[in-house]
């Protein structure tokens, strides 16, 4: 095999005994598919590139997983609802994986796509719902102007930190300390976790 990688072999040899035969195989068919592809680890896993990475298997205690990386404009198979990592879900033996033809027509179509360029649509940002602040941090947020213009500025995530903290106090003294506390950080422009910021 061309293009191999010594840490795919290691990889492979650490695996699991059910999972070595099907990791052989599914590297015997992505090389026969496509000769010019490169192997490497990424991720801690074995991954193979050609023009970009075209797919990755995994080896696990109790299954392997093999997936492509552009999984989501392939055409040429139906692959199973997603309640495993990879595009077959969770492989526990070589009868798990769909025929030899079936694998190699679904790596050719990958290759077309790296070689013509084509990416994955990247997801367009979810609209941030607003946060619900509770009425006790609304009534010092009144209070404090500094404070207010400080949280009134952050982004949803931030102040979703803050109404989380406090909503999550199980008892009316903590929430109220929490509050206290939170109305002090948001005065001198703090966010939640301040403390774990880089400087």
């Amino acid at each position: 095999m061309p293009n191999i990688d010594k840490r795919v072999d290691a990889y492979i040899e650490g695996a699991q005994d059910f999972a070595k035969p099907v990791l052989r195989h599914l590297r015997k068919l992505i090389h026969d598919a496509c000769p010019d592809v490169t192997e490497t680890i990424k991720w801690s896993m074995p991954s193979f590139e050609y023009k970009g990475i075209l797919c990755g298997f995994a080896s696990f205690k109790h299954h392997c997983a093999f997936g492509f990386w552009k999984e989501a404009l392939l055409t040429e198979a139906k692959f199973p609802a997603k309640n495993a990592m990879g595009s077959f879900g969770r492989i526990t033996s070589l009868k798990d994986l769909p025929n030899d033809a079936t694998i190699k027509k679904i790596i050719k179509e990958a290759v077309r796509l790296n070689e013509n360029g084509i990416k994955v649509p990247k997801k367009k940002p979810s609209k941030a719902a607003d946060v619900a602040i509770p009425d006790i941090l609304r009534e010092a947020l009144a209070r404090n102007h500094a404070a207010a213009e400080t949280f009134n500025n952050f982004p949803p995530s931030c102040k979703r930190e803050y109404v989380e903290w406090i909503t999550e106090a199980k008892t009316e003294p903590t929430r109220e300390r929490r509050v206290a506390t939170t109305i002090e950080w948001l005065s001198e422009g703090k966010r939640r976790n301040w403390k774990y910021e880089k400087c």
